[in-house]
């Protein structure tokens, strides 16, 4: 069986909300309104403070399908792509980065598992070099434009349930597997797995870390990963420098040994 590492996207990959990042681009495409913005920022800084219950993630939740009705969904695929090195570069966990690294260099399939709409989701994903994507997918019409309703709510338990399936599908096995989320929201996904990890944690799934005796991690380094196409320049391990300089003394000494 295979083994996988899921990580949760806001405040675990990037520093902040994904969805809200892109409202400025959005409003800019003539989507949102002035009002609509200053009530994202709001919510971004309650956000940022404080953290996000359920009822709070719901009510967010139906606000953006009821805002979103009628978009066309390419469009703001389209925009998300567009504004990545803008938006997101300034924004990314460089920690982050070197635990998706390191994963994929372990053999391991990375997924990055988010509430957040796939259209956002899925672009972001591989501009930090992570091809494979759980997110919350909004329904469409023949024509390709919102609906206003939710197809797949990736949420809570959502995600666990998700991620049981696809390792009885795919033979991933969870024991084995790792999983980093921020939110006491995602305990059950983290639960799901034999290597969860709590990262930037709020203050309940602090508690829960502490008491279950699960790693708690700190990111706080930002960096830039502007002027990249699809997926980030690769952070060198400390075991792959640790092997590039073990061949480079076997190198040496077979140089000696020739003269």
């Amino acid at each position: 069986m295979t083994e996988a590492a899921f990580f949760d996207l806001d405040k675990t990959v990037i520093a902040k909300s994904s969805t809200l990042a892109f409202a400025g681009r959005l409003r800019k495409a003539g989507m949102l309104g002035r009002r609509t913005l200053l009530r994202a920022a709001m919510g971004q800084l309650m956000f940022v403070l404080f953290g996000a219950d359920h009822d709070q993630l719901e009510k967010a939740r139906a606000m953006l399908m009821k805002l979103t009705k009628g978009w066309d969904r390419a469009e703001v695929e389209q925009i998300v792509q567009e504004a990545l090195d803008e938006v997101v570069a300034p924004l990314v966990y460089a920690e982050a980065l070197f635990l998706i690294d390191e994963h994929l260099r372990e053999g391991r399939r990375v997924f990055i598992i988010s509430a957040s709409p796939i259209e956002v989701v899925r672009p972001l994903a591989r501009y930090v070099g992570v091809e494979e994507v759980i997110a919350t997918r909004a329904k469409v019409d023949a024509e390709g434009r919102y609906t206003g309703e939710t197809e797949f709510y990736a949420y809570a338990e959502t995600k666990a349930e998700e991620i049981r399936r696809l390792a009885a599908d795919e033979g991933i096995s969870l024991t084995h597997s790792y999983a980093y989320s921020d939110s006491h929201t995602d305990l059950p996904l983290l639960a799901a797995v034999g290597h969860p990890h709590a990262v930037n944690p709020d203050k309940e799934l602090r508690e829960v870390a502490e008491e279950r005796d699960w790693p708690v991690l700190e990111f706080n380094r930002q960096v830039s990963i502007g002027n990249r196409l699809s997926r980030p320049v690769p952070i060198i391990s400390g075991a792959t420098v640790a092997a590039l300089a073990g061949a480079a003394v076997v190198w040496a000494l077979s140089r000696n040994r020739a003269t």
